[in-house]
């Protein structure tokens, strides 16, 4: 019925004095098909109300004028009553994001400022902060019988161990946190009662891939702690592979915890009656613009892992050459994507270059199809955000990674990915209806 009024009040604004059976197009699309079909046009007031008579029943129906924009006469409210403590999830789960949002931040940092090693013992509940001297004096001590200290900070004091120390501590203390924020109100929520059956999936879903971050957070970190790096230019570091699984469950967590959170707090508008196919279509184009953005970001994990941003550092040419000498300088040749620095600085250009790209062919397709309205704005949040993802990329290069301007890019990736990902939310409802 909620559509029949819709509809009426759509005519009210164009004026017609058809029947409704005269729009085929809006026919299919309302319960009360009976009604709508049976409906004759009376009289229009002069303040955009409209009147109906029921052929069959002979009864009048007045309805006010509602419609404000052009697009929104093609969307409908979401007809389903909110669950119990909908709101009051739906800030949970933002909050959620928001915390695994500053944890990537805080990692980034970590690996700019080479902190990640200086902790070489883990434990689930978390580390005691060293309080006397004797106790930094222990931990220095078991600082130093790790390939870092061995290799590259034996002159390291112990002013300079503290800083790096209490880098990584805030950094795994924040995930606890997490880990805190998430479970507590997750148990009263679910003994209140505010928890469906397909909420209580993803609840225990998201506390499984919290505690599996953790666990490979300290798996990557057991990597740089490794008696491995016997070669006269190894670098103690973590592998860049689990580096890249950290990073990419964090953002999968990110990406899950913020998608829930829209749900609740900002449901999709939907389309009805007739959807053209480019509409459909676009909505396949905004999820790949999504997977290249999550994809670029994953391969920044390799750059970052590398330290590949401090060679070439120029652009649009790498010394001089489109395509470098070394590209392919390791064998067998599958290697140089994830081991060779000037590969991985390499494919992470041409992947952001082809995201970009993308990311503009959908915003200015965005602007020739009917989409719901919020998906517009989505849309140019996306585009604008990406050429600045560019921008800060490219600076970040050409003065050698410092580390404001490389936490910038390394943040700017996730904000650019929430972008997408409330683009493609806002085109969840955008469905193929039954023939």
């Amino acid at each position: 019925m909620y559509n029949c009024l819709r509809l009426a009040s759509c005519i009210a604004r164009t004026g017609t004095t058809s029947t409704f059976s005269s729009f085929s197009a809006f026919k299919t699309i309302s319960p009360a098909r009976s009604f709508v079909s049976n409906a004759l046009l009376v009289s229009k007031p002069n303040g955009g109300g409209i009147t109906f008579r029921d052929a069959t029943k002979k009864s009048l129906l007045t309805i006010g004028r509602t419609f404000r924009t052009p697009v929104s006469r093609y969307c409908t409210k979401p007809s389903v009553p909110p669950e119990r403590g909908s709101k009051a999830v739906g800030y949970w789960l933002l909050g959620c994001s928001g915390m695994v949002f500053v944890a990537v931040i805080l990692g980034g940092v970590t690996r700019l400022t080479e902190s990640g090693l200086s902790m070489v013992t883990w434990k689930l509940l978390g580390e005691q902060m060293p309080r006397t001297d004797a106790e930094w004096q222990e931990e220095f001590d078991r600082y130093q019988q790790f390939p870092e200290f061995k290799l590259k900070n034996q002159d390291i004091t112990m002013q300079e161990f503290k800083l790096i120390w209490y880098m990584e501590y805030g950094h795994r203390m924040w995930g606890r946190a997490i880990g805190a924020f998430y479970s507590i109100p997750a148990l009263y929520f679910w003994t209140k009662g505010y928890f469906n059956k397909a909420m209580k999936i993803r609840v225990l879903a998201f506390g499984a891939l919290i505690g599996a971050q953790g666990l490979m957070g300290w798996y990557m970190v057991k990597s740089g702690l490794e008696d491995r790096f016997h070669e006269e230019s190894d670098v103690p570091r973590v592998s860049q592979y689990r580096l890249a699984s950290h990073l990419g469950f964090a953002f999968v967590l990110y990406s899950l915890f913020l998608w829930s959170a829209l749900d609740k707090l900002l449901p999709a508008q939907k389309l009805v009656g007739q959807i053209p196919a480019a509409t459909f279509r676009f909505k396949g184009l905004a999820h790949a613009t999504k997977a290249a953005v999550f994809l670029t970001a994953l391969s920044g994990a390799f750059v970052a892992g590398l330290d590949a941003g401090l060679i070439y550092n120029s652009f649009p040419k790498m010394a001089d050459r489109w395509i470098p000498s070394d590209i392919l300088a390791l064998s067998p040749a599958l290697r140089n994507f994830t081991e060779n620095p000037t590969t991985v600085q390499f494919d992470h250009r041409v992947l952001g270059t082809a995201t970009l790209t993308l990311i503009t062919g959908m915003f200015l397709l965005s602007r020739r199809r009917l989409l719901p309205p919020r998906a517009y704005k989505a849309a140019t949040a996306v585009a604008a955000m990406g050429w600045m993802q560019v921008a800060l990329g490219i600076t970040t290069l050409l003065t050698y990674v410092p580390v404001p301007l490389a936490a910038s890019h390394q943040s700017g990736s996730l904000v650019l990915l929430s972008l997408a990902i409330w683009l493609t939310h806002e085109l969840k409802l955008v469905k193929r209806l039954p023939k």
